[in-house]
């Protein structure tokens, strides 16, 4: 068989993310607007995911936010975090979203590599900071 990138329905998702983070998924982000995900499975085997969301904005435009690609070690440098991407973009600009923005590391070169060659490019904005709150306080 070959990999098939599909908008992951809620037993896929489960799986997923049961795969890739080791918990079970919860229910909130399947039933959340906008949220969007991706599965990459050859057979019944996981390959890969991305995830993340459709934001409105209040000019009355949209954008994405991609939030995890992952694939597996073993099937890397085959496509499938490019089909994975093509994918999530695709979703994203028939829902009407003109821009996406993600982070990576700095020293992610596979990542980067993989979204400078789909046409993205580094923030104009200069050198940002990236801030975590922990609201279990």
């Amino acid at each position: 068989m070959s990999t098939l990138v599909q908008i992951a329905d809620p037993h896929l998702l489960q799986r997923a993310v049961r795969h890739f983070k080791g918990v079970e998924a919860g229910q909130g982000f399947a039933q959340t607007p906008g949220a969007l995900a991706f599965v990459a499975v050859d057979g019944e085997e996981i390959q890969g995911w991305c995830w993340g969301y459709h934001l409105p904005r209040p000019d009355a435009s949209s954008m994405l936010y991609l939030h995890e690609l992952d694939v597996e070690a073993a099937h890397r440098r085959q496509g499938i975090g490019r089909d994975l991407l093509g994918a999530f973009i695709a979703e994203g600009a028939k829902l009407g979203a003109t821009k996406m923005f993600l982070f990576t590391g700095a020293d992610n070169a596979p990542a980067r590599s993989l979204y400078e060659s789909m046409g993205g490019g580094l923030a104009a904005q200069g050198p940002t900071v990236n801030y975590w709150f922990l609201l279990d306080r």
